[in-house]
């Protein structure tokens, strides 16, 4: 009786981190925390981070930071917004964090990336030039070994 308490209470939780995940990716340029996030879900903070990671393989902050870095790239390509304005279009509030965290997923600065960009997608279609340019999340969400 308890494994199904408690594999009950597991898919309620999971169903959680999918609320959790979807608002990110609707308002990922909204001012979010984790606070906020664990809020909307009735969690703590703490659990939530936790069950986050355990679920996706990355904290609810990284999960949110590679939406705006997806985002900020698909204006880069298509737009002529300053990295700046780009910078606080997605929902970043400091353009060093913004730069650092834009170059740990993509590899480059975003002014290079907006010049390798335009070179390496010219003439693609839109849906396959996101596919393509999607970053990569560097040493955030390492395999999980099986026990």
């Amino acid at each position: 009786m308890a494994g199904r308490a408690d594999e009950a209470q597991h898919l309620r939780d999971l169903a959680r981190l999918r609320r959790v995940r979807d608002r990110i990716d609707r308002e990922y340029a909204e001012p979010l925390d984790v606070e906020a996030l664990a809020g909307g879900v009735q969690m703590s903070a703490g659990h939530l981070s936790r069950q986050f990671r355990l679920a996706y393989g990355e904290s609810p902050y990284s999960y949110l930071m590679t939406r705006r870095i997806e985002r900020a790239m698909a204006l880069l390509r298509a737009s002529d917004l300053s990295v700046t304005e780009i910078c606080f279009t997605v929902g970043c509030s400091s353009l060093g964090t913004f730069s650092t965290r834009f170059t740990e997923l993509v590899g480059v600065p975003p002014s290079v990336y907006r010049r390798q960009a335009a070179q390496a997608t010219a003439g693609m279609p839109p849906c396959l030039a996101k596919r393509v340019t999607r970053p990569v999340r560097n040493r955030e969400a390492s395999p999980r070994r099986p026990h």
